[in-house]
């Protein structure tokens, strides 16, 4: 793992963790009023974004991780390069970085596996003040 400043970061993950950014305003999270976006880089450059949304039926809430995931699967799209996340509270910024779960973690390996690579996670608090880069 790497901490890294936004301005050293290359264009494509400022671009990534700023449509992560953007894509976490519509979360639909009315248990936890916690916000998360993510954003994926397929290998052929596109990219795919993802929102976390919440249901009653806990285990049936899915993270804006594995809704990017699902969302690039259903277009097609099953190799990737980086991912980006970063999340907020209803009424506060977080002032640590926002990191995969469990049933994310292992939905990103897999997908590493079948990109043959190993993924770079780009995780960010909400003011992009702190940044860490991992695999």
């Amino acid at each position: 793992m790497q901490e890294i400043k936004y301005e050293e970061l290359d264009q494509i993950q400022q671009r990534l963790l700023d449509e992560a950014a953007k894509v976490m305003e519509t979360a639909y999270n009315p248990y936890s009023h916690f916000y998360v976006g993510a954003a994926l880089l397929s290998l052929d450059g596109q990219i795919i974004t993802g929102s976390n949304v919440e249901n009653a039926a806990y285990g049936s809430t899915i993270c804006a991780e594995r809704a990017a995931i699902l969302r690039a699967n259903a277009m097609g799209i099953r190799t990737f390069e980086k991912i980006a996340i970063i999340g907020r509270g209803e009424d506060f910024v977080t002032t640590e970085v926002t990191a995969p779960c469990g049933s994310c973690r292992q939905m990103i390996f897999e997908s590493s596996q079948v990109s043959e690579r190993n993924l770079e996670l780009i995780m960010a608090t909400t003011k992009k003040d702190k940044i860490i880069l991992a695999t």
